[in-house]
């Protein structure tokens, strides 16, 4: 009986010297991430169809990040871009003549982000690594405010980008993301002809022919609200 009692005796010290030892910044998890984000983006439609990073705009805004655990995460964003176009180098020819755009668009969304590599603080029994490339996708909302008409309409985020943890709570990445959206009027800015909307007259459904817009973002977030881990001794 004796011997039993201080077993547990020695157990509850251990297991109190676990729970009161004070851990370092490098052996915690994080539950949250805060932060900006800052870069460049360009928009594809009638008045630029494949032409990648022409006619770049400013973007920013914030970054929210959920971590689910090591390699799973859910990530809210609010930012605020450019887009602008024109059809004045193109081969062929609207039947109205030339004509360029430019407007400034919100976008809202959510995306579930998958890393490649356990992301941490690096080494540990977890094997955690700072640097992990990921992918991204979501659904978000596209608000574009006027001069015509107010644009308000859905779109689908899908995005690739690397992230390191450069210190033990600060996350520094980029990420290349397209967003694929359901109108086709974010380059209408005036109402004169063509209308960048349906400037041949040929109408879609779906996703076909709508415009889209890409965001290349450089973030960077602190991370809130520590899990301790359990204490395994």
């Amino acid at each position: 009986m004796r011997y039993l009692v201080g077993r547990i005796g020695l157990l509850l010290l251990g297991l109190f010297l676990c729970l009161a030892r004070p851990l370092h910044a490098d052996e915690l998890e994080y539950r949250y991430e805060l932060g900006g984000m800052a870069g460049g983006s360009f928009y594809l439609g009638d008045a630029n169809y494949s032409s990648l990073f022409k006619n770049m705009n400013l973007m920013g805004g914030v970054v929210w990040r959920y971590n689910l655990n090591l390699r799973m995460a859910l990530k809210a964003n609010l930012a605020v871009a450019g887009i602008s176009g024109a059809t004045a180098d193109f081969d062929n020819r609207f039947p109205g003549g030339e004509t360029e755009f430019s407007r400034t668009i919100y976008d809202l969304g959510a995306q579930f982000e998958y890393n490649f590599f356990a992301y941490g603080s690096g080494g540990g029994y977890k094997r955690t690594h700072r640097l992990t490339p990921y992918v991204s996708a979501g659904l978000g909302f596209t608000f574009a405010p006027e001069p015509v008409d107010n644009v308000f309409t859905v779109n689908i985020p899908l995005g690739v980008g690397v992230k390191y943890k450069f210190a033990p709570r600060f996350n520094l990445g980029c990420e290349f993301s397209f967003r694929f959206t359901l109108s086709d009027k974010l380059d209408v800015t005036e109402n004169k002809i063509p209308y960048l909307d349906d400037p041949y007259g040929i109408k879609s459904s779906g996703i076909k022919n709508k415009d889209s817009y890409t965001f290349f973002a450089i973030f960077l977030t602190y991370d809130l609200s520590p899990k301790y881990r359990e204490c395994n001794n």
